[in-house]
């Protein structure tokens, strides 16, 4: 029997929630560490100033893969010793071209529970990122029927989430935020007066890293390891 009764509102995100997504820019970021071959860095210090770059990079661009492959050429750019070549260039884009050619991997339980959710409760997809980009991979999944609404949203902060709390008229005590990022998902959520499910994911994005936050009082968090056991909640 589940702990919550059926009539939750679920908040649930996208990217390594429902499908695999970072293990591919993973893949990418080890191939472009190969490709650099520093001669003084070691890889995990190359990686350091990727992601300062990647970090840089999201308040002028934002997320998504226009954004990962331009950090990809700036930080070649920095870190070698010669010019960049139109080769090299074409060689560094194609890195993060293949991710955009990734099929989409749900992740274990996705697709067998999403239907059982969507009967019981109110099934909202809440991702940040490229618009055009979350949407399609959203549409290539085959899970949009079971979802009431979609929003995609260029960040996840309190105002984001108080947004979608207001134009959907959520009653914050039965809506809850599910995903495996701390510093998208559930501390934002927290602060909005919603409920959270945090679902660890071992490759989640080293930039979405961050303490969870405790829930307020009146508010509650729970952490699962899985898709899977959501079931057991609601």
């Amino acid at each position: 029997m589940s702990t919550y009764p059926a009539g939750q509102t679920l908040l649930i995100d996208a990217d390594d929630t429902l499908w695999e997504n970072n293990i591919y820019f993973e893949r990418a970021i080890a191939v472009f560490i190969s490709c650099l071959n520093h001669q003084e860095l070691t890889p995990a210090e190359v990686r350091m100033a990727l992601n300062k770059v990647e970090h840089e990079n999201i308040s002028r661009l934002g997320y998504g893969l226009h954004s990962f492959t331009q950090s990809l050429v700036t930080c070649f750019e920095r870190l070698s010793a010669q010019p960049v070549s139109a080769d090299k260039h074409a060689q560094i884009v194609s890195f993060a071209n293949a991710i955009r050619e990734q099929e989409i991997e749900l992740l274990p339980g996705v697709a067998e529970l999403l239907p059982q959710l969507a009967a019981r409760h109110k099934l909202i997809l809440m991702t940040k990122g490229n618009h055009a980009e979350q949407a399609d991979k959203f549409a290539r999944s085959g899970l949009a029927p079971h979802f009431a609404a979609a929003e995609i949203v260029s960040e996840k902060d309190p105002g984001a989430y108080r947004a979608v709390i207001a134009k959907h008229s959520l009653n914050s005590a039965t809506s809850w935020m599910i995903g495996n990022s701390p510093k998208s998902d559930i501390n934002p959520a927290l602060a909005a007066g919603l409920n959270a499910v945090f679902l660890f994911h071992k490759d989640t994005w080293v930039l979405e890293h961050a303490e969870v936050s405790t829930a307020p009082e009146g508010q509650t968090l729970i952490e699962l390891d899985g898709f899977a056991r959501l079931i057991e909640l609601f």
